[in-house]
């Protein structure tokens, strides 16, 4: 039979381990440093926590080594991390799933299984070939897909307005400096050559 319950025989359930005292002086058993050694970063308070890519002051890596350029950078706005994406439909798919005459819409694309979500964009591409006529509505179109739905006798309707073509700068060429004419030479008078020059003694008269 166990004994009975009392302050005597109370004990922990789990074994209990005093936590370390540290700077309590060179008797608690942690010495003059407590543990942290002498000096230096990891003596600080603090040390432990440094971030990712911390590399103890000096410029880190990822800004030392050079940037990517282009859509594939993490900095390219907005086509980076935060590029915008369209999802795509091929003009052969237009062909199998739909009748001619048909108005095809981000609506019946979705009912048609062609598109997951209406909250994306819809992109017309060209790929395949389409032989009936239908009126094609959608967010964006491929050059070849509006030749090829134009071509069937459909029509196409952008829904965000038809994109602009920008102008490309011309770019002027420098003038090249006009060459400096010839100065004419002086020309020489009859009085001016009468006269003596001046490093020449004048003649002794009579």
């Amino acid at each position: 039979m166990a004994d009975e319950l009392s302050l005597s025989n109370l004990s922990p359930a789990q074994p209990r381990k005093a936590r370390k005292r540290v700077g309590r002086g060179l008797g608690s058993g942690k010495g003059r440093y407590s543990g942290r050694g002498i000096k230096g970063q990891k003596s600080r308070a603090g040390s432990h926590t440094m971030p990712a890519g911390f590399e103890g002051g000096q410029t880190p890596i990822d800004m030392r080594l050079g940037k990517l350029r282009g859509n594939t950078s993490a900095d390219a706005m907005p086509i980076g991390p935060f590029r915008t994406y369209s999802q795509p439909v091929n003009v052969r798919d237009l062909e199998q799933r739909f009748d001619a005459g048909a108005e095809v819409t981000p609506e019946a694309l979705k009912a048609a299984g062609l598109v997951r979500k209406l909250s994306v964009d819809v992109k017309i591409l060209g790929q395949g070939d389409l032989t009936k006529s239908l009126t094609v509505s959608a967010h964006g179109f491929s050059k070849s897909a509006v030749e090829k739905i134009e071509a069937a006798g459909g029509s196409v309707t952008w829904l965000r307005g038809e994109p602009v073509k920008k102008k490309k700068r011309k770019r002027h060429k420098a003038a090249a400096p006009a060459p400096e004419a010839d100065e004419p030479e002086a020309e020489v008078t009859d009085e001016a050559a009468d006269e003596p020059a001046e490093d020449e003694p004048a003649e002794a008269e009579g």
